[in-house]
């Protein structure tokens, strides 16, 4: 017979160990973003990354990445909640796959797809981890 405290212990283990590299990968994306913006934009916006604007509004979006993604290692290794953090970084990223799909006949064919793939797969990875915590409290 599983020890049903062990199961939990191990899914908890599991979870933390998901979020901090789910966090680190988009805190990489992010730093990423920061020093390079068009390596990270153009496959988004095609050949409009080297404008300024979007340059300004790439490194911005690293920026927020690298937040939401250091914020979500940090309470992973720290064994502090990580649903608020999950949440917030999945919403940022169902924004950018819908704000994505709403453009997309405008947008360069190639990786479109691919990266609002990216972004909603990201998106419910986060909702998944978010639900998979375990709630402290008993709540």
């Amino acid at each position: 017979m599983t020890d049903v405290t062990s199961t939990l212990g191990d899914l908890e283990s599991l979870v933390r160990k998901a979020t901090f590299a789910w966090g680190g990968a988009r805190a990489a994306l992010g730093v990423v973003a920061l020093l390079d913006p068009p390596r990270v934009s153009r496959p988004w916006i095609g050949d409009d990354a080297d404008r300024t604007g979007a340059l300004v509004f790439a490194r911005a979006l690293g920026g927020r990445d690298l937040a939401l993604g250091a914020g979500a290692m940090f309470a992973a290794a720290r064994g502090e909640p990580i649903r608020t953090w999950a949440l917030a970084a999945s919403a940022a990223d169902l924004g950018d796959t819908l704000i994505t799909y709403g453009h997309r006949g405008r947008l360069p064919r190639g990786r479109r797809a691919f990266i609002a793939g990216l972004a909603g797969g990201s998106a419910l990875i986060g909702v998944g981890l978010a639900l998979a915590e375990r709630r402290r409290g008993g709540r």
